[in-house]
Order: structure tokens, then C-alpha cells, then sequence
């Protein structure tokens, strides 16, 4: 027997666990999660979009397990009863110099063997009448679900079958035996032969507790969102982006239609005061400390200020957002939209400021650490767990 430990209650940490029950059933699977409940922070304040996979570079994780992911992460819905729905998706040019970047990336997507076709205005109106745009790329297979609803199927599967699931156990410190991996925690010592660190926005401070050297450092962005009105409601029917700038695709604020049938309008995206800042007014010194004093976000700055100080002045004027909603459909106004909460991303960034565009995950002696997995996780969530289970040695060390 195997004993395993996983670091982590979103849903990779989740996800992880229940492929390792699923395929090595006679191991023994931990859990450890530092809130009282799962998918707390990144998992939890996200839009809930199942994406199809148009934005990543063919051949990278991103566009791989994506596209493998819609496809599980439906199959796993329908399986266990839990709602989605495949509302496909419009990306909009709102001028002409959008659609040179509108036609890359529909081949982008064709290369990702994606259901993904160019349409003009009528045929995009067809689908969002409300819509501004002088062409479109429609997605016919991004869809929506609610990701903590997965979460939690997600647990109740791996109470039933037999793993330990600690809440409000936070891990402070990690020991490496030649026996094994010992893990302190808040309640106590968890003995594994296998770590498998899938912390999010901490997965870089638990990788340098176990001694091994991380490449990145996560650095947190918030993502503010707003809710459309209910009397507003309907002017959007599902999803609805702009062509995004190559450099920074997760930027530019959209239009999604949720589960529960609210529209939910962002993220932006601002530097957080915190790893877990949900608002400007949450500040974590020690958070701010690794920001300040790493190079990496310094030198990211200086390249992108501008880009920065948009989403900023975003952040702070509900005008300004509403007017970013109103490039793509235009009767929005800024009455149209009230607070809806903010989610935060771990960015992974590289000494030189530049930002890692693909899923991290870094291998060592009995230990796996995920390093980058901002969106879309979520949606690959079942497939970064086939990943890492897959391999794993058959018999892992004792």
C-alpha cells in the first residue's frame, strides 16, 4: 500500500484524489485542505465556464487537456447528475482592426480541432441579438456548470471510497525521510510516501517547505466581477468576449451567463494586496513582501504599466467598466450592472517577468508540485489528474 498525500481542497487537489482511488484502490489517499470547506478560492470565484480550448498553443497542456477536459468534465456531469450546458460561446471583433487577431485565432482553434466557425454580423446577432460586432467566431462548445457543485460530488466520491478528508489543516512544514514524506499541519503530522502538492495560490510556498526549488513565484491577480440587473437580464444569452490581446489573453472583460441563470460581467484584472485579496481592503504583509521584493513582477511592470494602470482605473470607476461591457453590446450602461464579487489568480511569473503561459508541474522524489494552474483548470481539472497519476510508478517508493 501507498500512501499518498495530496495538498489541496479546489478542484485539482479534489481531482487528484479521486483518480488516485479510482486507479490504485488498495492506496491509501489524504487530503488536506487549510479552510473549513472545498473549493475556497480559485475554484470557487470563478465565471463556471467549461472552455473549449481556443487560446492555448497547440501541443501545450493548456490545449490538450482542455480539450480533453470539456469533454470529461461534461461526461462526469451527466454521470452523477449535476447540471451544465453547452451554450457555445461568441468572440467579437467591434472593429475591423479586431479581425486580422479574430481570424488567427480561429485557426488557432481549427489546429486545436476545435467546433469553432467565423461568422458575420447577422449570423452572430442570430445568436446574441444585442450584440456590436462586425464579425465573430462562434465556439459551439465552451458550456457553463457551477464548479463547486464538482467539488462537492467530488468529495462525496472520495468519502465513500475510503480516502481521509482533513479541513482546516493547514500545512507549515514538510520533512523528507528516506522512509518517506512527513508532513506537519495545524492538526498534527500526515506520513506519506508521495506528496502531490496542488495548493493554488500557495503551491510555490509548499513546493519551497518540501526543498524543492520552484521556478516561478505566484503572484496574485484579482478579478473583480459585476452581475447584470435582473430586469437586464436578457440581453445576453450566453457567452460573449472580446478578441483578446496575444500578450495577455486571460484580459478583457466578458459577458457570462451562469447555471443559475444570472450574467455575470468580468473579471478585470489588478494586482492583489493578498493571495487571497478579494477586495482592496484585504492586505497580507507577508503577501505584499514577496510581491515587493521580486524582480519578476518589477520587470513584468516596467513592460506592461499601461496595461496595468487600465485595469486599475477599471477597478476603481463602475463607468469605466461599464463602458468596456458596451463595446460589446452596447445598451449596457453603468445602472445596468451591480458588485458581484471578485475571485484572485495565481499567476506563475518567471524571474524575467515573463508570465507562464502553460500549466507547471514539476516532479521530484516522491513529490509532484502543480505550479501554474490559473484557467483553465477547472476544465482540465480530470485530465491534469489523469496526467499526473499516469505517472506515477506502479509501486511508488517505501
Amino acid at each position: 500500500m501507498t500512501r499518498f498525500v495530496v495538498v489541496g481542497g479546489g478542484i485539482v487537489g479534489l481531482a487528484v484524489a479521486h483518480r488516485l482511488i479510482t486507479d490504485r484502490p488498495g492506496d491509501q489517499v489524504t487530503v488536506l485542505e487549510k479552510e473549513a470547506g472545498w473549493a475556497a478560492h480559485q475554484t470557487g470565484h470563478n465565471s463556471g465556464v467549461i472552455h473549449a480550448g481556443v487560446y492555448y498553443k497547440p501541443g501545450s497542456l493548456k490545449a490538450t487537456m482542455c480539450r480533453a477536459g470539456s469533454a470529461s468534465m461534461v461526461e462526469f456531469c451527466e454521470r452523477h447528475g449535476l447540471t451544465y450546458d453547452i451554450c457555445g460561446k461568441l468572440i467579437v471583433a467591434t472593429d475591423a482592426a479586431e479581425l486580422p487577431r479574430l481570424h488567427d485565432l480561429h485557426q488557432r482553434a481549427l489546429a486545436n480541432g476545435l467546433p469553432a466557425r467565423l461568422i458575420d454580423a447577422a449570423e452572430a446577432a442570430e445568436h446574441e441579438p444585442h450584440v456590436a460586432t462586425v464579425g465573430a467566431l462562434h465556439v459551439a462548445s465552451t458550456g457553463i456548470v457551477d464548479f463547486g457543485a464538482v467539488c462537492r460530488k467530488l468529495a462525496e466520491l472520495l468519502a465513500a471510497g475510503g480516502a481521509e478528508l482533513r479541513t482546516e489543516t493547514e500545512v507549515t512544514g514538510v520533512a523528507n525521510r528516506p522512509d518517506g514524506v512527513v508532513v506537519h499541519t495545524t492538526r498534527g503530522e500526515v506520513v506519506a510516501d508521495v506528496l502531490i502538492n496542488c495548493a493554488g495560490l500557495h503551491a510555490d510556498r509548499i513546493s519551497r517547505l518540501a526543498g524543492v526549488p520552484t521556478p516561478v513565484r505566484i503572484v496574485p491577480f484579482r478579478g473583480e466581477y459585476y452581475e447584470l440587473v435582473p430586469q437586464r437580464q436578457g440581453l445576453v444569452r450566453g457567452l460573449i468576449y472580446p478578441v483578446p490581446d496575444p500578450q495577455f489573453p486571460f484580459l478583457g472583460v466578458h459577458l457570462t451567463k451562469m447555471i443559475d441563470g444570472t450574467v455575470h460581467a468580468g473579471p478585470n484584472a489588478v494586482l492583489a494586496t493578498a493571495r487571497e485579496g478579494y477586495s482592496w481592503g484585504r492586505f497580507s504583509p507577508r503577501d505584499v513582501w514577496d510581491e515587493l521584493t521580486y524582480r519578476g513582477l518589477w520587470t513584468l511592470a516596467r513592460r506592461h504599466y499601461r496595461y496595468g494602470l487600465t485595469e486599475v482605473t477599471r477597478s476603481l470607476s463602475k463607468k469605466r467598466f461599464a463602458a468596456s461591457l458596451a463595446r460589446l453590446v452596447p445598451e449596457l450602461t453603468a445602472a445596468d450592472i451591480v458588485r458581484a464579487g471578485a475571485g484572485v489568480r495565481a499567476q506563475a511569473i518567471l524571474p524575467d517577468g515573463g508570465l507562464v503561459d502553460d500549466f507547471l508541474i514539476v516532479e521530484a522524489e516522491r513529490q509532484v508540485h502543480v505550479l501554474n494552474a490559473p484557467s483553465p483548470a477547472a476544465t482540465s481539472s480530470l485530465e491534469i489528474a489523469r496526467h499526473i497519476v499516469s505517472r506515477l510508478p506502479v509501486d511508488a517508493p517505501r
